[in-house]
């Protein structure tokens, strides 16, 4: 005959074997991971080889990191600018140049981005 003591024991084993199985089928899988995430990975990779092909250590190496995952160092290769972005950073040193503000600095922008 079974105990009362048993009976509760299946219970609860029979619950958490229930609660693992729910809990794996509704957990997202390890490969689908976000864009930033894998980017967020490569950037460490190449800071890390950076930092190794510099040979730094302690506090240096800290320092290192810390500014290469930041975008703050030459971490790896630097992006060219595209056309656009080339002309948006001259339209806006201009802009600076000539101390322009409000309406004049937007109308200027636009003329200038339009080419």
């Amino acid at each position: 005959m079974i105990t009362r003591t048993v009976l509760i024991t299946r219970t609860v084993l029979a619950t958490v074997v229930a609660l693992g199985i729910l809990s794996l089928a509704f957990s997202p899988p390890a490969a689908a991971q976000s864009a930033a995430q894998n980017a967020q990975r490569e950037r460490m990779t190449t800071c890390n080889s950076d930092a190794k092909a510099k040979s730094l250590s302690g506090n240096q190496r800290k320092a290192f990191m810390s500014d290469c995952l930041a975008g703050k160092t030459g971490g790896g290769e630097q992006k060219a600018l595209t056309a656009p972005q080339q002309r948006m950073k001259d339209c806006n040193a201009d802009a600076t140049k000539q101390a322009l503000t409000g309406e004049k600095r937007k109308a200027f922008m636009s003329t200038c981005l339009k080419g």
